[in-house]
């Protein structure tokens, strides 16, 4: 081989080289990226499991103040 063409050589190799290392940073970041995504996503389950079960509880407030009221035009009407 000839000198020039191992000096092609090596510069493919050195620019083959930096580019895997420039992917390997990028999927080092997306990586991280994703953790922090999912960390979010978690938190957001949890805050949706929250909110879902006091909702549920207003829910049986309201129907049972509901009843409550239903219960006592009952009365009013039958005790007129």
């Amino acid at each position: 081989m000839s000198l020039e063409l191992l000096s092609t050589l090596e510069a493919k190799i050195q620019t083959t080289l930096e580019t895997m290392e420039l992917l390997n940073l990028e999927v080092e970041e997306e990586k991280q990226r994703n953790e922090a995504l999912q960390q979010e996503n978690n938190a957001l389950k949890e805050e949706n499991a929250q909110l879902q079960a006091e909702r549920q509880t207003w829910n049986d407030k309201i129907v049972g103040l509901v009843d409550l009221l239903r219960e006592d035009n009952t009365q009013n009407q039958t005790g007129e």
